[in-house]
């Protein structure tokens, strides 16, 4: 029994030792710690534009969303969109009361339009003025590849860090082993606001109408999407 006890004693004390034993040799491997970081900008080819039609009267007559519905299909067609870059935001119409009877419960719909560039959202904002649709903004921009876009800035990221790893051990004449961790830091927070471009319109004047004094419109554009990627490594120096 006594022979037993002390079996288990030795093994519970060896078990103790053993992780310790374990982190004093880590603490010991030669390492250096390196931070790889890349960016990437890249033009948006997703607009997404947020419009909303109301019930309005013209008089007594009133207008209902269906009839302004189909004329906006119909310029929307005219510009060469798509209608199934047309699609209702909400499936419930949300209802405004803006008198005491119930006549004058008004209705609106949030609609939402997808076009791949700045100056398209042109044309589209210039024919809702025609049609007398106010209520239009951009919601977001995004980019069609934007998943295989941040994996190439984390793989680029990643080779920084190494290429970088290797020039820093070659002043000392030594070079990296095996990554002992490797680990991405927190996305820059520009990456998701640039998701919500800014539209940018500049005028300038060309060399003709500085004596006639009328400006020229430069084209519309957008704040490009901005993807980061940091890298944190840890590698063992061989």
């Amino acid at each position: 029994m006594k022979k037993a006890l002390i079996t288990s004693l030795i093994f519970i004390s060896g078990s103790a030792v053993f992780p310790q034993t374990q982190e004093r040799r880590q603490e010991e491997i030669p390492y250096i710690e390196v931070a790889g970081i890349a960016e990437l900008e890249v033009v948006p080819n997703e607009i997404f534009i947020k419009i909303i039609i109301s019930e309005k009267y013209i008089g007594k007559a009133k207008v209902s969303i269906e009839e302004q519905e189909v004329k906006l299909r119909e310029s929307l067609k005219l510009l060469g969109i798509e209608l199934r870059n047309l699609s209702l935001a909400d499936a419930d119409a949300d209802y405004v009361k803006i008198g005491f009877q119930k006549k004058d419960l008004l209705t609106k719909k949030e609609y939402q339009l997808n076009v791949s560039d700045a100056l398209m959202v042109g044309k589209v904002f210039e024919a809702l003025e025609k049609l007398e649709i106010a209520d239009a903004s951009i919601k977001r921009v995004s980019h069609t590849k934007i998943d295989s876009l941040r994996r190439e800035v984390r793989i680029n990221a990643i080779k920084a860090g190494k290429e970088k790893a290797n020039y820093l051990l070659s002043a000392i004449g030594e070079q990296p082993g095996r990554p002992l961790i490797i680990r991405e830091e927190n996305q820059d927070p520009s990456d998701f606001r640039a998701f919500r471009g800014t539209v940018i319109q500049r005028e300038r004047m060309s060399n003709d109408s500085w004596s006639s004094g009328e400006p020229v419109q430069e084209e519309i554009t957008f704040q490009k999407i901005k993807i980061r990627s940091a890298i944190y490594i840890k590698y063992e120096i061989k």
